[in-house]
């Protein structure tokens, strides 16, 4: 497929074929990748939160998931209501 180069602002862009759009289920941001002498544009299809667990994992087995701050708050005061 053969696109134009545009102006947009001080920067060129291109325009991506609303079929293409649909087909991908592009939103709002495409990962770009630079290989060899080529440009590479891929969807981002990463969900929220998306290998927390297996983060959460790695750092429970390295020990690197102590508390920063205390679990509770002590409450050495009386409250007045």
């Amino acid at each position: 497929m053969l696109v134009s180069v545009v102006p947009i602002g001080n920067s060129k862009g291109i325009r991506i074929p609303k079929s293409i759009i649909n087909e991908f289920n592009i939103e709002d941001k495409l990962e770009l990748q630079i290989h060899n002498d080529e440009i590479i544009l891929k969807p981002i299809v990463k969900k929220p939160r998306q290998g927390w667990e297996d983060a959460f994992k790695k750092m429970h087995k390295n020990s690197d998931d102590i508390l920063l701050l205390p679990d509770s708050i002590e409450n050495d005061f009386n409250w007045e209501w």
